[in-house]
């Protein structure tokens, strides 16, 4: 079959949404004596990888989300005809095409198809800055994918413990008697930064860690204003190696020379932000004065602090006013430009934060992203602000994905502009379970394309209720133990199975092309050694998927 080589295209940008996986240096995966991997061409330094996508697509462009190392055997080089100099023409596209679509490296598999990797792609790796690496003939594709993700499984686990450990000190901090100072300080020794409270005038009134240049405190003046009384909610500033964050303090008073939270760090440590997110939310507690919350605010500030604290959600719910919650996870609309603050006042609520990890809109500058909701709902629990990717003065991003807590009683409808998965009520204690139920209804509602769908519990005199939830539980983990280290091939399984097999609505719910979730169909297939068009098999891993839902914790 005749091919025409692709010309290479214009540079475009990666992919839209920025990878949620920790990254996993390249150098980690080199130095594996057991998988083998040889550098070859491209740049060594700074190189990270956040999955593994495997492809003998001539263009693998629609395929790949960003961040990823790019698999192949070269199959589809045999696709060229022309000699010689159409070959080398059509490498170099083939490079081109991979940077442009954000791909982090490029594996090349030795055998069946190849002794050796053409010269040609070496050079036009070189040429177009992607990094490539010889995959030798004893190492399968899957090894490399299942080291990479037994690595952002470790590196997760060691974020979430550091997060965890933050947000303990953050809130044992928040409870002595010179709570700001105590907040900064802590903040300042787990971000590895610089923090402090900052007038847009330029007054500090508290700071903590080492004082950076005078540039960086300059920059943080700007940052200040930016944020200032009636301003944006945060803004973001890179300098050569530091990166600035700064946070309005919510619940603040109209004072012109109220301060911001402003912190220094590492640009290239995301959990920090997530850090200061947290001791944003503290801070705002702190510093807003109690006759501005009233009596009531004043005892949901302490059930939070209570709850970060450690102390049994059953212990801290009377102070929470409601004894059932209901959580709804919402994601904007492409064409709409309804705010938070809006949706915030349709449910009925205040709390409403960021989907962790979520991107956003822009805002125009000087318009609170989160809007100014109406306080009918008490703080109930942390959850840090996205920071946005912006320069000083410039558009602020408005998350695109949100939750919300709304207490039972208050109706929920669907809402112009937005997609809702909404859980049933439960009490406080069953909250992270109704997280979950929440995030599933809204993955159904994309996948129907419904502006709402609600998480219904199954009947308790349904089959599952006849076993045991001990023997249920320890079936599921064996049955499912092959895909343990592949966390996006058990989420495709799950969604696959949830929406009766439709590749379609498998593939708009997770985000990801139909093509995709028809490989990692056949390769859950592969890897549980079952035949999943049988009726029975389907029944059994539901089943099975089910029980790992019921008893999972939290994080899952």
């Amino acid at each position: 079959m005749s091919h025409r080589p692709h010309p290479t295209p214009p540079p475009s940008a990666p992919a839209s949404n920025p990878p949620s996986t920790p990254p996993v240096p390249l150098v980690d995966l080199l130095a594996r004596t057991d998988l083998g991997l040889r550098q070859i061409a491209g740049p060594r330094e700074g190189v990270a990888i956040h999955w593994v996508h495997t492809s003998e697509m001539a263009d693998p462009v629609p395929y790949l989300l960003g961040g990823e190392m790019l698999l192949t055997a070269g199959v589809h080089l045999a696709e060229v005809s022309g000699g010689a100099r159409a070959r080398d023409a059509y490498l170099d596209g083939y490079a081109a095409r991979t940077v442009a679509a954000g791909a982090a490296a490029l594996g090349f598999g030795i055998a069946p198809v190849h002794d050796t990797v053409p010269p040609a792609l070496v050079a036009a790796c070189d040429r177009h800055g992607l990094p490539l690496v010889e995959v030798p003939a004893g190492t399968p594709f899957t090894a490399v994918e299942s080291a990479v993700w037994q690595a952002v499984t470790e590196a997760r686990h060691r974020e979430l413990t550091r997060l965890s450990e933050a947000q303990r000190a953050l809130a044992t901090a928040a409870a002595r008697p010179e709570p700001a100072g105590a907040v900064l300080r802590a903040l300042a020794r787990h971000v590895h930064g610089w923090t402090v409270l900052l007038a847009p005038d330029g007054t500090e009134h508290g700071a903590a860690g080492p004082r950076p240049a005078g540039a960086v405190r300059a920059a943080a003046a700007r940052l200040a204003q930016v944020v200032g009384a009636g301003g944006a909610s945060s803004a973001t500033d890179a300098l050569p190696g530091t990166q600035l964050s700064a946070y309005a303090l919510a619940g603040r008073t109209a004072d012109p020379q109220a301060p911001a939270l402003v912190v220094a760090a590492d640009p290239h440590d995301p959990p920090a932000y997530t850090i200061a997110g947290v001791a944003a939310v503290l801070l705002s507690l702190i510093t807003t004065p109690t006759a501005d919350r009233g009596p009531a605010g004043a005892e949901h500030s302490a059930a939070l602090v209570r709850l970060l604290l450690g102390a049994r959600p059953a212990d801290v719910a009377p102070l929470l006013g409601h004894p059932l919650w209901t959580v709804v996870h919402a994601e904007r609309r492409r064409e709409t430009t309804e705010s938070a603050a809006s949706l915030a006042a349709a449910l009925g609520t205040s709390l409403v934060a960021p989907v962790p990890g979520a991107e956003g809109t822009t805002a125009a500058d000087g318009a609170r992203p989160d809007g100014d909701a109406p306080a009918t709902a008490p703080a109930l629990a942390v959850t840090a602000p996205s920071t946005p990717n912006t320069a000083p003065g410039t558009a602020v991003p408005v998350p695109s994905a949100l939750r919300a807590l709304v207490p039972a009683g208050h109706e929920i409808a669907a809402q112009p502009g937005w997609t809702l998965g909404v859980s049933e009520p439960v009490p406080v204690e069953e909250l992270p379970a109704a997280d979950r139920h929440a995030a599933t209804a809204l993955r159904r509602a994309h996948a129907h394309r419904a502006p709402l769908v609600r998480h219904h519990t199954p009947d308790p005199h349904s089959l599952t209720s006849l076993i045991a939830p001990g023997d249920a539980r320890q079936h599921a983990q064996a049955l499912l133990a092959p895909l343990d280290a592949s966390p996006p091939l058990l989420d495709t399984l799950h969604n696959w199975l949830s929406l009766h097999g439709s590749w379609d609505r498998t593939a708009n719910a997770l985000g990801i092309h139909r093509n995709t979730v028809r490989q990692r169909i056949a390769r859950i297939g592969t890897l549980l050694d079952a035949d999943l068009d049988d009726a029975d098999v389907r029944m059994e891993l539901w089943f099975a998927l089910r029980c790992l839902d019921r008893g999972a914790g939290p994080g899952r």
